[in-house]
């Protein structure tokens, strides 16, 4: 099944991300990610202190139409706080093209036709 998924979602999603919910009604197809409880790697400072989820943040990303209905990709992005620390730990997983809330394959198709 995951094979199957690959091709329709964006590269590398599944490494770091687990469907959780597929949603559809009259407009929209939701498929809703949560990244894997995966601590990122730790700042050499800070090895050995304890680290504590800090639950999850939300990013919506607008996607190919899927079926004539607009497609959405939410992404619930974990962090981690250090012990001690204000620091938060996140994984730097690029899902957005730059300066835009669209994933960057569909964000690359539209700037292709606008240019033709």
């Amino acid at each position: 099944m995951e094979k199957f998924l690959e091709i329709f979602l964006p590269e590398g999603i599944l490494e770091w991300f687990e469907i959780k919910k597929i949603e559809k009604d009259e407009r929209v197809v939701r498929i809703i990610f949560e990244e894997k409880n995966l601590v990122p790697p730790i700042p050499s400072e800070h090895v050995g202190k304890r680290i504590t989820s800090k639950g999850f943040s939300k990013l919506v990303v607008d996607d190919f139409g899927i079926r004539g209905k607009k497609g959405e990709l939410i992404f619930m992005r974990r962090s981690w706080e250090i012990e001690g620390t204000n620091y938060l730990l996140k994984r730097d997983i690029q899902i957005c093209f730059p300066g835009t809330k669209l994933e960057k394959e569909f964000a690359s198709l539209l700037k292709e036709l606008y240019r033709e």
